[in-house]
């Protein structure tokens, strides 16, 4: 008689959700410390494979056959509009039947918000589902109250069981299934608490296998940690189609989506809303909106025109430099990294000529923006500078340039864009990288700068 194999146990990482043979003190992939947690594994007989699916295995499966991909047909309606520009703007379109789309932020940031509003715009294409696992179906009620009409094509559930949704899925065939959130829910193939490293896996992978199965559009709501990064497993990512993030200071109205995946289109394009009474209200010119408090003429200010995707946005960069009340000086920065700044203050003061040494800095994008491009340096250069001298940047101009640690402003792409976006909002001057050769627009005039040094002088002579 052939013994019974023992039940196996592997050890998961609950920050990347890498497995190990056994328990660590320090996970040797993202070196976490005492996040091994130990998660039983079943063992599966030779050729049968675990099932994947909600629905049950049909007694006659159908052998999948392969295709040439010459013989495969793109259809030209692939994609469902959402109800929401904005949202469409970063999904390339709409939303793909078939495909899981993640979408992350922090807690009150307005992803549930954003996901009701998803439900209402697409309800007229068929029918929705809702899935709340953290909501009553009365408080969702009450949020959507806000919205300009209750939707009537959304079907709403509050279940934290995978398997109880199997049925409701069949009778309802929803073209999308919203589920708020992948973190609430749990599976019977897995023995560990909901939220755990296993049972948000399992879960995501029974309702991503259903979606495409039903060519249903599937959205799952993720949390975030302190520190930013996407709570659950790594694996998570890797299974989606698309994962959004949508940030934002929950201070300020603005909220900026983007696309970290997007297997159906561009990475590269953002969303901007203003959370308002009723929702999220895109923001068709994001320019105007982020310089409408701006105040001309004090010094530690400078307009940067920045480009996401293929839209052209201009923000201020505020700077305050003071003289540090204690023995080592102190480096704040707020949507500007923490790391460019230790840089552009090197460069300031070994090659532009400006003391920093035994100072305070302080440095904000205004709105609750994050400036990732390196074409924001020169701006951020200019805004301390300017602080520093007391000397404001005059009101009719704008700076865009990468420095090196040379001291040396090297050029960007798109200066077109930003050069035509500063112009239309009377912006007449801008500092650009020496050597840009581009069509300009008439009332727009460029200043040409090849070093940090020649930036510094620029700007005294103009004070």
């Amino acid at each position: 008689m052939q013994a019974m194999g023992r039940e196996r146990s592997v050890f998961a990482c609950t920050e990347c959700g890498a497995q190990q043979p056994r328990w660590l003190g320090r996970c040797p992939e993202c070196g976490s410390w005492s996040t091994l947690v130990e998660e039983a594994t079943g063992r599966p007989s030779l050729g049968s494979a675990p099932r994947r699916s909600l629905y049950p295995p049909s007694s006659s499966p159908v052998m999948a056959k392969a295709r040439s991909l010459r013989e495969i047909e793109a259809s030209s309606a692939l994609r469902l509009a959402t109800g929401v520009p904005e949202l469409d703007r970063v999904l390339g379109g709409g939303i793909v039947p078939g495909s899981v789309v993640l979408l992350a932020g922090e807690p009150g940031i307005g992803k549930s918000t954003l996901a009701l509003q998803l439900a209402a715009g697409v309800g007229g294409s068929g029918g929705v589902l809702y899935v709340t696992g953290e909501e009553s179906p009365e408080q969702l009620r009450l949020r959507a109250d806000r919205l300009p009409e209750v939707p009537k094509e959304v079907a709403v559930i509050a279940e934290t069981r995978v398997e109880a949704l199997a049925e409701v899925w069949r009778e309802q065939n929803p073209v999308v299934v919203l589920v708020d959130s992948i973190q609430t829910l749990s599976t019977d193939r897995v023995e560990s608490a909901p939220g755990s490293v296993a049972q948000v896996r399992e879960c995501a992978a029974l309702l991503a296998a259903t979606a495409k199965a039903d060519a249903t559009a599937l959205v799952l709501i993720g949390h975030v940690t302190k520190e930013g990064v996407l709570a659950g497993p790594r694996v998570l990512e890797h299974l989606v189609d698309v994962v959004l993030s949508l940030e934002g200071d929950r201070t300020h109205a603005f909220r900026l989506l983007r696309a970290t995946k997007n297997r159906f289109g561009s990475t590269r394009e953002v969303g901007v809303f203003t959370m308002t009474d009723a929702g999220l209200e895109g923001v068709a010119n994001p320019s105007e909106l982020f310089l409408s408090e701006r105040r001309t003429g004090a010094p530690g200010s400078c307009i940067a025109p920045m480009v996401e995707g293929s839209r052209p946005m201009l923000v201020e960069i505020q700077a305050l430099v003071a003289p540090a009340g204690y023995g080592t000086a102190r480096r704040t920065s707020l949507g500007f990294d923490d790391g460019r700044l230790a840089l552009l203050l090197a460069v300031l003061d070994r090659r532009g000529g400006v003391d920093l040494v035994g100072r305070d800095v302080y440095v904000n994008v205004a709105g609750g923006v994050r400036v990732t491009e390196t074409s924001g340096d020169l701006p951020v250069a200019l805004a301390l500078a300017s602080s520093l001298l007391d000397v404001s940047v005059p009101a009719d101009v704008a700076a865009c340039g990468e420095i090196g640690l040379g001291g040396e402003v090297r050029r960007i792409g798109r200066v077109d864009l930003r050069i035509r976006e500063a112009a239309r909002l009377g912006f007449r001057r801008v500092l650009v990288p020496a050597g840009t050769d581009v069509a300009l627009p008439a009332e727009a005039e460029v200043i040409e700068v090849d070093h940090v040094g020649t930036a510094v002088e620029w700007l005294r002579s103009a004070g």
